[in-house]
């Protein structure tokens, strides 16, 4: 669970602990991890393809890409960052209809989700990216 001063409440804790034993499962992780994996491999396959200096991070079920080469400190980490294209990569994947996390392209693989659902995503990432190559 996740503290704060408004998570400390019964409602709060109920829902903790049905997420723990319903949705956190090994049969869940079992489904997702791989899931998870084929989507930071397609990611990283249209980065490849293009050349691009960008990297795909990936811990369990989430993965999430950057536009830059891995930083070694937060300083570069935040000279690299660029607004405008999280942005369109966001916009250009929501007005697909996938939803990433907006403040860096994060994508948390649920158990519902399907080969199908990744695969999608990896075709919309490599629109994107060929529009922005063109036009760049």
């Amino acid at each position: 669970g996740i503290g704060g001063t408004l998570s400390g409440n019964a409602l709060a804790l109920a829902a903790m602990r049905a997420t723990l034993e319903h949705v956190l499962t090994p049969e869940a992780f079992a489904r997702t991890l791989p899931l998870a994996e084929r989507f930071a491999a397609g990611v990283e396959g249209v980065i490849a393809e293009f050349q691009l200096p960008w990297i795909v991070k990936r811990l369990g079920c989430r993965a999430e890409y950057w536009f830059r080469a891995a930083p070694r400190n937060g300083s570069e980490a935040h000279a690299a960052a660029d607004e405008e294209l999280d942005r369109y990569m966001h916009l250009f994947a929501l007005n697909r209809g996938i939803l990433m996390t907006p403040f860096h392209n994060m994508a948390l693989i649920a158990p519902d989700t399907t080969e199908a659902d990744i695969d999608f995503h990896t075709r919309v990432f490599r629109e994107a990216v060929t529009i922005l190559t063109q036009v760049g």
